[in-house]
């Protein structure tokens, strides 16, 4: 008959089984805080599931918003932040090189890739009114009629909402539609946008408070994403929205011509005719201005990002073959070539995904 363990013996073997239990507890991922454009949100949502499934110790956790509230987040707000992507490139030397972290004293960022484009085109449904009728020749005219609800994303936060105000401006060249712009936007806020010609230049003044007068036929929201639930419950009959979220999401898309829909490189000497101020000190030290040119998204670590290696590993992921596959998929292609602002900044492991910017 074999004795009763003792005590002693009995400690060793729960010391040991609570060695074994400690040894198989699940190691904690490394969480990768991703701040990105609102038009992103379908390509990435793919991109972290296929990039958590290579490198299982990270947990990609994203946030998105308009491209100014996204870099806002991390410059002015404090987030901790370690990817950056954005809908306008322009932004990230604009707001990050250019403010400093309060705890380091170096710019929040001294590089970024150009790594995508996009369009700017019109989105509705099959109930939005005049959905029978309209078309790339007539929608001026049906956009004038006051009873159609138009939308776009507040130009304070969102790069669709200038480029919206950009493409509405060229379009008065295009179709030698003088008063186009003022009859869209006429009586249609508290403080109105004004607009300053000269030299063939025009220069659309945002204030900064841009409040909607009640009943009237143009809605902002602080994201072009948040247009896309009021053109699907009819409270909007059309807005202003990025092709690829357009096809992502199976509405109709009115297809805008290169002149107007900010994707043809070849025709930024055109494009550039039109710029946009936000005509207010938002920010400490800069006073935003955007110029016309084709649409180009950026993406950059910054300078306090708390895990800047996995930032790369996701970065890269992006750039290479899945990535780049994963952004077909969503009707958001990457440039053949991706240019480098501040080349020589740039994480190495990078640097073979990019060539230096010109």
């Amino acid at each position: 008959m074999k004795k009763p363990r003792t005590i002693i013996s009995l400690f060793i073997l729960l010391l040991l089984t609570g060695n074994i239990l400690v040894s198989c507890k699940p190691k904690e991922k490394t969480p990768l805080v991703v701040f990105a454009a609102g038009s992103l949100i379908g390509p990435f949502a793919a991109l972290e599931k296929s990039f958590e499934a290579k490198y299982p110790n990270i947990d990609v956790i994203p946030e998105y918003h308009g491209s100014i509230q996204v870099i806002r987040h991390t410059t002015d707000l404090h987030q901790p932040t370690d990817v950056i992507a954005t809908a306008d490139q322009a932004l990230i030397p604009m707001l990050m090189y250019t403010v400093k972290d309060p705890d380091t004293g170096i710019p929040y960022a001294n590089w970024y890739l150009r790594f995508a484009s996009n369009r700017l085109g019109l989105a509705y449904t099959s109930s939005s009114k005049y959905s029978g009728e309209i078309n790339s020749e007539n929608w001026i005219e049906i956009f004038r009629k006051p009873e159609v609800r138009i939308g776009i994303a507040d130009p304070r936060f969102d790069a669709s909402g200038y480029r919206a105000l950009m493409a509405i401006k060229l379009a008065e060249n295009l179709y030698n539609k003088a008063y186009l712009f003022s009859d869209l936007f006429a009586g249609q806020f508290r403080i109105p946008l004004k607009v300053d010609e000269g030299g063939g230049k025009t220069i659309i003044r945002v204030p900064e408070i841009l409040e909607m007068k009640d009943g009237g036929h143009i809605v902002i929201r602080g994201a072009s994403v948040q247009l896309l639930a009021l053109l699907e419950s009819g409270d909007l009959d059309y807005a202003f929205e990025y092709e690829s979220v357009i096809k992502q999401h199976k509405l109709i898309l009115l297809s805008l011509p290169d002149e107007l829909n900010l994707g043809n490189a070849e025709l930024n000497q055109d494009y550039d005719k039109v710029t946009v101020k936000l005509d207010f000190q938002r920010f400490a030290t800069v006073k935003p201005e955007f110029v016309g040119e084709q649409i180009g998204y950026g993406i950059t670590i910054p300078s306090d990002a708390v895990h800047p290696k996995e930032a790369e590993l996701f970065i890269a992921y992006l750039l290479g073959p899945d990535g780049r596959q994963l952004m077909e998929n969503y009707y958001h292609p990457l440039f053949n070539k991706i240019e480098a602002y501040g080349y020589e900044n740039i994480p190495d492991s990078l640097k073979q995904y990019s060539v230096p910017a010109q």
